[in-house]
């Protein structure tokens, strides 16, 4: 199985955010789509950064309530661990726990296509299980 799998599974709707945008915008946007991270990409399409929670949770606990009024892009992580559709969901995930990383951007030559969690990647995993599973009871009760 390969990364193109959950990204067929789950979308390949990114919401992004620009790197001049206000930490206070990113929370909203975090809290309206429920997620964890967003990209960050002044155009829309190329990979600048990614913003987490816990970049948020790290800078107000040194900065202050200030950081809320801050650039996004003073607090992105710029080096961003990216992956293609075609690696393997093994290597990936294996790549995001050696990291300690939860989400990665899915490039396309050169243009943002979609974004994983380890959330996405561990709910693949169990329903490729639970189909193992049927099958081989399936079998068995045959």
């Amino acid at each position: 199985m390969r990364i193109s799998d959950v990204v067929r599974r789950k979308g390949g709707h990114v919401v992004t955010i620009r790197s001049e945008e206000t930490v206070e915008r990113l929370l909203d946007l975090l809290a309206e789509h429920r997620i964890g991270a967003l990209v960050v990409s002044d155009d829309g399409e190329t990979v600048d950064g990614i913003v987490s929670e816990r970049d948020v949770v790290r800078h107000l606990q040194s900065d202050g309530a200030a950081v809320l009024l801050a650039p996004v892009g003073s607090i992105m992580t710029a080096d961003v661990t990216t992956s293609s559709p075609e690696i393997p969901i093994e290597e990936l995930a294996r790549t995001m726990t050696d990291l300690r990383i939860r989400h990665v951007p899915i490039v396309v030559d050169g243009k943002l296509h979609a974004i994983v969690s380890i959330g996405d990647v561990v709910k693949h995993r169990i329903d490729e299980l639970q189909s193992e599973r049927d099958q081989l009871v399936g079998y068995i009760q045959q």
